[in-house]
């Protein structure tokens, strides 16, 4: 019975990984990457060589579905890993494990958990995760300020990710939706330059508009009461 391996991997720092997970990489047929050039300097880290990357992304040109299917019937072990993190949390994933599920009835789907900039983020927040709603990346354009809107009503913990193209002006709509939310922001994390920013919204929206280096990376918005 093949087994296609869904795989969690480092969010920055490359020591950020599981043995299990360094195992199923090694040991897979075929590796499915939302980058194969981000993937390759992860392998070529711990010397695992010879392995055959394919890129797969549900939304541009890669391998498809049907080729990924007609691996797992001739039997292959297939590894899905994305860029960083672990797949199907704001990253491609969801769709093919959905039709390999429909197709393939016999087909194992085994988690290797790993990192996640969610989790991370709110492990060092200090704010309450009991219950907290998490909405990934925000819509650029259609319903974006439908959806500050609906924050500024939300009892619980709110979390999504932001581009560094997009923080201020999604700060700048927090302030003119949910001015007295409290607001964490986490920057780069486990990177050299991860940085955690608290306090209102315009004490963080003051802060980035001060330092506009620190205006990049990837950013976890936690929204709180």
């Amino acid at each position: 019975m093949s087994i296609l391996y869904i795989v969690g991997t480092p969010i920055g720092n490359l020591e950020d990984i599981t043995l299990r997970a360094l195992r199923v990489l090694r040991e897979a047929y075929v590796i499915l990457c939302e980058d194969t050039r981000v993937t390759k300097r992860l392998l070529e880290k711990y010397e695992i060589k010879d392995k055959q990357l394919l890129a797969y992304n549900e939304q541009k040109s890669g391998a498809s579905a049907e080729y990924v299917i007609k691996l797992l019937q001739d039997g292959k072990n297939i590894a899905l890993v994305t860029d960083a993190g672990t797949p199907g949390i704001s990253d491609p994933c969801s769709m093919l494990v959905q039709k390999v599920r429909e197709v393939l009835l016999d087909v194992k789907i085994e988690s290797k958990p790993g990192p996640s900039a969610l989790t991370a983020a709110l492990s060092v927040a200090g704010v309450s995760a009991d219950s907290f709603l998490f909405l990934g990346f925000l819509p650029h354009k259609k319903g974006r300020e439908t959806l500050f809107k609906e924050i500024a009503e939300e009892k619980r913990t709110v979390v999504f990710y932001e581009s560094p193209h997009r923080i201020l002006k999604a700060l700048e709509s927090l302030l003119k939706h949910a001015p007295k939310k409290q607001i964490t922001i986490c920057r780069e994390l486990t990177k050299i330059h991860e940085e955690v920013v608290r306090g209102t919204v315009l004490e963080v929206l003051e802060y980035f508009r001060n330092n506009p280096e620190k205006v990049r990376g990837e950013f976890v918005v936690i929204v709180s009461v």
